[in-house]
């Protein structure tokens, strides 16, 4: 059975990662809202929602909601780096969704909603890792708990089955969204990235560009 056409970008959903780009797959709650705020971003060039970090093959999204797979539900974000680095990726990441609620995202409960964060190379870890690191700070000085974002390398991604799900904000544009960020900023990628390379004192400021609380934050940095 051919794969599903992207609604935005008309592309097969089974396109290869052109050569040079990237892939990376993020959940923060409810995958509809997550994935049209990443197709909006430049760089981006395909998405797809679909389940990641439990047991169950092929799951359905009724099978993930029941509980009990232990996946999550996530989105496949492929970019190109040249024009959306990772740590932009991960500031959009972190500023449009509350880290440290554990298996819920607000009124939405369940392991299913937890937030996470599975990498396909060794630099998105250490990326990941690093701007987990100074936005657990920002949050704590903010009054916020700890991060409990679940951070490893991509086991398995299992694209959702349910193709009206695929694009379903498109599709749907009045359709259910529950994006809710803390409001508060992360650091700008460049300076998360000369954090962890030991470039800078260790202190990276926020960016002034950064939309922190919304549900679609600017990849512009």
């Amino acid at each position: 059975m051919p794969a599903p056409i992207h609604a935005i970008f008309g592309r097969p959903l089974d396109t290869p990662t052109p050569k040079g780009f990237e892939d990376i797959v993020l959940g923060m709650g409810c995958y509809w809202g997550v994935e049209r705020l990443y197709w909006q971003q430049e760089g981006v060039f395909l998405t797809e929602v679909g389940f990641a970090g439990g047991s169950t093959e092929n799951p359905t999204y009724r099978q993930v909601c029941a509980g009990g797979t232990g996946h999550a539900e996530v989105v496949r974000v492929v970019y190109d780096p040249s024009r959306i680095s990772t740590e932009q990726i991960l500031k959009i990441f972190w500023e449009n969704h509350d880290p440290t609620q554990g298996n819920r995202q607000g009124n939405d409960v369940g392991d299913q909603y937890r937030s996470v964060i599975f990498t396909t190379s060794d630099s998105q870890l250490a990326a990941a890792e690093a701007s987990r690191i100074d936005y657990d700070n920002r949050l704590a000085v903010n009054g916020y708990g700890r991060i409990t974002t679940q951070i490893a390398p991509l086991d398995r991604f299992w694209r959702a089955p349910e193709e009206d799900h695929q694009q379903y904000l498109h599709k749907v544009p009045d359709g259910y969204c529950g994006l809710r960020g803390t409001g508060v900023q992360a650091s700008s990628a460049a300076a998360v990235h000369e954090a962890a390379s030991g470039e800078s004192d260790g202190n990276p400021e926020p960016s002034s560009s950064s939309a922190g609380g919304s549900s679609v934050a600017t990849g512009a940095l």
